[in-house]
This record gives C-alpha cells, sequence and structure tokens, in this order.
C-alpha cells in the first residue's frame, strides 16, 4: 500500500470534498482541499504535491484549465480527473491535455483507492523537504518549526496554518482558501475564528525583538513576507 500521499483535492462541493477528505486520510493520506480552479493551481505551484484529484466543473476556472495551467507550468504531478462529464470526448480531452487518469462519478471508493494506489506508485513529484521564509523554517518530515535557533510549539491547525502560509509565500492567502485547505470548507468556522488561530500563531512566530513575518491583508487575508 503506498501510504503518506500528499493528495491536492480541487472540488467545490463541499460535501464531495469532506467524503474525500476523510476516506483519504483514513487510508494514510495527507489531504489538502482547493475549493475552485484558481486555487488549484496556486496550490499546485506551490509544490510538495504527490497528487492532484481534479473535479472538471469548479469556479473560477474548470478543469480543463486547471490541467493546462498546471502541465503549462512544467509541474508533473500526477492528475486524478473526478468528475460526473462521462462522454468518451469529454475523457479523451482530460488525457490529452494531461491528465494521467480519469474516473466518472459517482465511483466506488474502493476504485478510487486503487487508482490513487496506481498513480502513486509512480512516486512523489520532487519537493523541498525544508519550507523557509526569512529565518521561519518548517520541515515536511519531522514537522519540526524554527525561527532560527529558536524551537516552536504548534497545534495541529496551526501547523496546517502555517504550512499554507509558507507554501503560498509571499503571496496572500484568502480567507476561502484557508477555510477550504485548513478546515475543509467547513461553514461555521468565522472570519473571528481564523483571526484568534492567527493571533495565536503570530504570538509563536514572532517573539519579542523578532522581525514581523505574519501580516493581515484586510478583508483578503493573510501573507508571510519579510519586511524589507
Amino acid at each position: 500500500m503506498v501510504s503518506d500521499v500528499r493528495i491536492l483535492v480541487v472540488e467545490d462541493e463541499p460535501r464531495m470534498a469532506e467524503l474525500l477528505r476523510q476516506g483519504l486520510t483514513e487510508e494514510g493520506h495527507a489531504i489538502t482541499i482547493a475549493g475552485n480552479g484558481p486555487d488549484g493551481v496556486s496550490l499546485a505551484a506551490s509544490d510538495g504535491f504527490d497528487l492532484m484529484l481534479l473535479d472538471a466543473m469548479l469556479p473560477g476556472a474548470d478543469g480543463w484549465t486547471v490541467i493546462r495551467q498546471v502541465r503549462g507550468a512544467g509541474n508533473p504531478v500526477p492528475i486524478l480527473m473526478l468528475t460526473a462529464l462521462n462522454s468518451p470526448d469529454h475523457v479523451v480531452q482530460g488525457l490529452n491535455l494531461g491528465a494521467d487518469d480519469y474516473l466518472t462519478k459517482p465511483f466506488s471508493f474502493e476504485i478510487l483507492i486503487a487508482r490513487v494506489r496506481a498513480l502513486g506508485r509512480r512516486g512523489p513529484a520532487p519537493r523541498s523537504l525544508i519550507l523557509r521564509v526569512g529565518d521561519l523554517t518548517l520541515h515536511q518530515g519531522t514537522r519540526e518549526v524554527r525561527r532560527d535557533n529558536r524551537a516552536i510549539t504548534l497545534t495541529r491547525t496551526e501547523h496546517a496554518i502555517l504550512e499554507l502560509l509558507m507554501r503560498r509565500a509571499p503571496s496572500v492567502v484568502t480567507y476561502d482558501l484557508l477555510l477550504d485547505s485548513v478546515w475543509g470548507g467547513a461553514a461555521d468556522i468565522e472570519i473571528n475564528t481564523i483571526a484568534a488561530f492567527m493571533r495565536l500563531l503570530r504570538s509563536k512566530i514572532e517573539a519579542a525583538g523578532e522581525t514581523k513575518l505574519l501580516q493581515t491583508i484586510r478583508g483578503i487575508g493573510y501573507a508571510l513576507r519579510v519586511e524589507e
């Protein structure tokens, strides 16, 4: 069994996204959710994923556009399309654009797992083991976080937020992307809750005298940037 595969799920239907998250997490995989095409492209560009599960009908940019942009950027991450579009023309279109496999909805979860295992055996996409923003580092293998020589202890949620911010740095991570990637698009998570997590995270990664890194982009989201 191929375990601990880092999977990017690009799916706008919350119930389907959560079912995929739960089922694949139980198989031992690490799941990140993007709820629209542009966020899927941005997260794929951040590197570090072994597999992308991609819906065809997405807001912002459809699955075909996502494939074009991902492959156009030279990203070799295996792509498995999961879509209700099941005509031969759609299948051929997806494969011709650069998808590695195509599975139509509704599908058997056992078949999905078999496809994930098959694509996972092709090997992970190259990725940096250490994420770095200024003197802040996050080791993906050990989950160790340090600010220069200072060790930082984070909760599971704080670690997920920080990893997303570091992968996207110095770009802005929107509230919607945080909700999708960290909380699976949960509708009951309010902006005030996100802000509270950010205050706690800031207090841990920015000790007295250290350069400010975590920026609040009012009305939009957050970004990790080294101040000039």
